[in-house]
């Protein structure tokens, strides 16, 4: 068994035994800003909820997953059914990714019905320049120019180019689909996810750093394309990537526009709260009230005005660094969003429990609901990943194969092509 095998097999006996602090004590940077001890207990006690204790754990299997990355998936055999722990697994021994999916084989990506694959051509590219250069797809219709390209950025979270969240695709869905419809189309892997270990060894990494400089070498990068109509090329973000959007905006005015969809708009650890007591209502018990004592402590550190660069990343939500906290601290996008005065297309799912119509939508709407310029739509039916469904909005949710809901990107690319 190799080094990233034996580290995931025991990850795997760490939450079969509940030491989840033990588990996020291996968490690489990339992986703290989006889950913690908390968070993976809450997570874990709700498969074990639904599935039976632990009856067997396999042998962990191994893939090559990018840059210095191993893809390691353990299958948990339980009482009344299975799941398989899918985690990536860096040279330095540290978890990069971490996800609770089904038993079994996992499903492959098909493209949605609204993609025609002969409709355009893919070729891969560079964004960026030097050792933190990223790689990335460009998808180009057909069809002749001069078209609308599009920039897309993916939500918080070591996100490969296609937002890759077990079986589904989320922005591999839109790129095809846009293409088919007359769209240029550029998307990348983030920082987080091609540079791994660079990333966690800057104490001074925040989420300008995160998506501010690679957003505006792809926009630079599109309008240079031939057949890319230079003074139409937008920037589309998704959750995280919808609140960054303004601020690649104002760091790079050539932008034509922004698509916004399911963008933060709340504090994020505010939000952290909120979504983790969701969570665990969910599940309730000591676990879920010990994860949301842990936040809210955690939270606190965050809003307190004596937080400074020195304040310890264990005493602040997700392990993010307090350079990253004050950085996020600081920005406003609806503000920022405003100043820049782009046009703007928000989108937000009514069934999203993570980004909300009450806690986030509502500020986009009370600062740009009023311009012309400015269109905002919601899917009743629809959750984070603007997958429809019906009932109220899970983390399992995810879990099965489905695609961007059609309305979504129809609603998307008739914007970009008016």
């Amino acid at each position: 068994m190799g080094d990233a095998e034996a580290i995931a097999a025991g990850v795997v006996r760490s939450l079969r035994d509940g030491r989840f602090t033990e588990v996020e004590a291996l968490f690489a940077a990339p992986l703290r800003a989006v889950a913690s001890a908390g968070t993976v207990r809450v997570a874990w006690t709700d498969e074990i909820a639904r599935h039976g204790p632990v009856t067997s754990v396999g042998d962990p299997a191994a893939e090559p997953f990018g840059a210095d990355l191993t893809r390691v998936s353990v299958p948990v055999g339980c009482e009344r059914g299975a799941l398989t722990v899918v985690m990536s697994v860096d040279g330095a021994g540290l978890l990069n990714g971490l996800r609770l999916a089904p038993g079994g084989t996992a499903a492959s990506w098909n493209p949605p019905p609204y993609a025609d694959p002969s409709a355009f051509e893919e070729r891969e590219v560079t964004v960026g320049s030097g050792p933190q250069a990223v790689p990335g797809t460009l998808t180009l219709p057909r069809t002749g120019g001069p078209r609308p390209g599009v920039v897309l950025l993916s939500g918080g979270g070591p996100f490969d180019r296609d937002a890759t969240s077990g079986p589904n695709k989320p922005l591999k869905d839109l790129a095809w689909g846009l293409a088919t419809s007359g769209v240029a189309v550029l998307r990348f892997d983030k920082a987080t996810h091609a540079h791994p270990a660079e990333v966690a060894a800057d104490p001074g990494f925040t989420m300008a750093d995160e998506y501010v400089p690679h957003a505006v070498a792809a926009v630079r990068l599109l309008r240079g394309e031939p057949g890319v109509d230079a003074a139409r090329v937008f920037v589309l973000g998704h959750s995280m990537g919808g609140k960054a959007a303004p601020r690649v905006a104002a760091a790079e005015p050539s932008v034509a526009g922004l698509v916004i969809m399911a963008g933060d708009a709340q504090p994020m650890h505010e939000a952290a709260v909120r979504v983790t007591r969701y969570l665990a209502s969910l599940n309730p018990g000591p676990d879920a009230d010990a994860a949301v004592a842990a936040i809210v402590r955690q939270a606190a550190r965050v809003a307190d005005p004596g937080l400074s660069p020195a304040t310890p990343a264990a005493d602040l939500p997700f392990g993010l660094s307090a350079p990253y906290w004050l950085d996020m601290r600081a920005y406003d996008p609806v503000a920022t969003a405003a100043e820049v005065g782009k046009p703007m297309l928000i989108l937000q799912g009514g069934r999203d429990y993570q980004v909300t119509v009450e806690d986030d939508l509502s500020r986009w709407q009370a600062a740009l609901g009023g311009r012309p310029d400015v269109t905002v739509r919601v899917y009743a039916a629809d959750d984070h990943l603007f997958f429809p469904g019906t009932g109220p909005s899970t983390p399992a949710g995810y879990d099965r194969p489905q695609h961007v809901d059609p309305a979504v990107l129809d609603d998307i690319a008739a914007w970009l092509n008016t």
